[in-house]
């Protein structure tokens, strides 16, 4: 059997491998949904950190648990609010009236 450790290493490795290529490999137009994407993807991270910090009840765990469900939620809501900033630029200009060309 394989060191877990060696495991988690591998799938880092890969995984790191994998997303290099597909930041790389997509044209511009095509960002905007992809952050969306990843920042749905951040929300899992953030739903096993939420898991992570109800399972241990070493302090230590708990900690670095709280610490990871913050860093997530920045990412998932800065993320959101970039992508929606990001939006906005190709919304078509309001008249004063409030219709749209």
């Amino acid at each position: 059997m394989l060191d877990p450790l060696v495991v988690g290493v591998v799938v880092f490795v890969l995984a790191a491998f994998v997303g290099f290529e597909v930041i790389t490999k997509v044209p511009p137009t095509l960002h905007t949904p992809l952050m969306s994407g990843s920042n749905a993807i951040s929300g899992i991270s953030l739903v096993g950190a939420l898991v992570a910090t109800g399972i241990e009840n070493d302090a230590l765990a708990s900690t670095l648990a709280v610490v990871a469900v913050a860093a997530a939620t920045v990412n998932v809501v800065g993320g959101f609010l970039v992508t929606d900033r990001m939006l906005g630029m190709f919304r078509r200009p309001r008249k004063n009236d409030g219709e749209t060309r």
